[in-house]
């Protein structure tokens, strides 16, 4: 039952964060300064997407000491998959925005498809091994 608190706690924690940075991006990039806030909120996302899978893989190994890598990894993949699901759930909002602020009309196809969330979940196994990784090496 810890693992699946960890990925609730860590997953609504980053997810909201990554909302937040969503809606900061929305907010100044239609003001248009340029590629800056876009740089900026990769640079946040980046950190994010690694920092709060390896908290709680951390976590998981100082709660539960001798923790192997299997448990440490699918909670961190956990986590990174809640994380990346809000990213995915607002990508159509950014994509409407950023097509507005071009003076653009959003193309009628443009929905989620199954290579993007494919895409997703091999983004998350590679989140989820960073963190599993940091969370043995830290634990």
């Amino acid at each position: 039952m810890n693992s699946l608190v960890n990925i609730a706690v860590f997953g609504i924690v980053g997810a909201v964060i990554m909302a937040a940075l969503i809606g900061l991006l929305l907010v100044l990039g239609g003001r248009g300064q340029g590629r800056g806030p876009q740089t900026v909120f990769g640079a946040i996302s980046l950190v994010v997407l690694i920092a709060v899978p390896a908290l709680a893989a951390v976590n998981l190994r100082s709660t539960a000491p001798g923790t192997g890598f299997g448990p440490v990894f699918l909670v961190a993949f956990g986590v990174a998959l809640v994380i990346c699901a809000v990213n995915i759930a607002f990508l159509p909002l950014v994509a409407r925005r950023a097509a507005a602020g071009r003076g653009e009309e959003l193309a009628a196809g443009t929905r989620l498809s199954p290579a993007l969330l494919g895409g997703g979940l091999l983004v998350c196994a590679v989140l989820g091994l960073v963190g599993a990784g940091v969370g043995i090496l830290a634990g």
